[in-house]
């Protein structure tokens, strides 16, 4: 009778633990570096975890953490979420140089259009050609801002102009940039770049209009510069990800709506959001009376010729460069085309 008993028993605990375990809760820290109000927090990344706590019935639930208050330093999200310091992270790609080769082809000059068709790009992108780069995470989803522009102290409108000025690059891709424009390249994390604009640090920073509103910096500089044409001169990348043993730890159905709140059309939600931003960003530097510079066609193809050995040199440097490259370019203007 005991093995008869004891089978039972065990078929018991496992219909109970069955019956129990869709019940199951799970929370999740999220962790990022910029202050909560700030586009990207407030318009995509609450929502988005909203939405998975309502399709979850609350069996997922999302604590976020803005402005790196789990510790740490922006450099260092990718890893925290890799190593289980936190559950997800939303962070810049560029903030670890070298570590993503592949995905940065879409920082190179003159591959933006907005944000939510590179964005749709991006993700498609790194699904074709670098899901490597991020085998250790989940990736949810991968995105861009819009057209980035330079925010300066004085006035830019000419190539010549930049000789020389220290500017803040937020990657490795556009402090070469920076380089090959004339400019003296000031790498640092956004959330410096306030006090290195109101102490002289630098002359000026690329980043684009959506984040100028958190850290009021047509406060601190009244004069903006973009480009002629379809293509800004340059963007950011970013990516949301998950640890792969809290993603793993979740039963298949809770897994599922991971899964299904992931992807392509995250990616342009995401972008979506920053091209909004992009739009009241602008407007305060208008309200404040600065000066808006969109520089002509003519003045614009002198760019992309000076911009030109940044392109170059990342494909010699990129295994099956010219070809990634090509991918990148095609998947922008197929996402942008009307």
């Amino acid at each position: 009778m005991r093995p008869i008993y004891g089978f039972f028993a065990a078929l018991l605990f496992s219909l109970a633990f069955s019956a129990s375990s869709p019940g199951q809760e799970f929370t999740f820290r999220l962790q990022h570096f910029l202050p909560s109000t700030s586009t990207i927090p407030a318009d995509a990344i609450a929502p988005w975890a909203r939405q998975i706590e309502e399709a979850s019935d609350g069996r997922i639930k999302i604590e976020i953490y803005p402005s790196m208050q789990l510790g740490g330093s922006p450099a260092q999200l990718f890893d925290q979420a890799r190593e289980g310091v936190v559950d997800m992270i939303w962070t810049v790609l560029g903030y670890t140089p070298g570590r993503f080769p592949k995905s940065e082809v879409f920082e190179t000059p003159f591959m933006v259009t907005n944000g939510r068709n590179t964005s749709r790009a991006f993700q498609e992108y790194i699904e074709k050609y670098a899901m490597d780069e991020f085998e250790d995470v989940q990736l949810i989803a991968a995105h861009t801002h819009g057209p980035g522009l330079f925010h300066m102290r004085e006035p830019l409108v000419s190539l010549e102009d930049l000789a020389g000025r220290k500017v803040r690059g937020g990657s490795r891709i556009i402090n070469q940039m920076l380089a090959d424009l004339g400019a003296e390249p000031i790498g640092m994390p956004l959330p410096s770049v306030p006090e290195a604009l109101s102490t002289g640090v630098i002359s000026g920073t690329t980043i684009p209009w959506e984040v100028t509103t958190a850290f009021a910096i047509s406060e601190l500089v009244s004069n903006h510069t973009g480009f002629s044409g379809a293509n800004g001169l340059y963007t950011q990348t970013f990516a949301l990800v998950m640890n792969r043993n809290s993603y793993e730890s979740l039963p298949e159905d809770l897994r599922r709506i991971i899964d299904d709140n992931s992807g392509a059309d995250v990616a342009a939600r995401f972008g979506a959001a920053m091209d909004a931003g992009d739009v009241v960003g602008r407007q305060v530097a208008l309200d404040l009376g600065n000066s808006i510079i969109t520089l002509d066609e003519a003045e614009t193809a002198r760019w992309k010729q000076a911009a030109r050995p940044t392109i170059e040199r990342w494909i010699a440097e990129t295994e099956n460069g010219r070809m990634l490259y090509e991918a990148a370019r095609a998947l922008v203007e197929k996402y942008s085309s009307p």
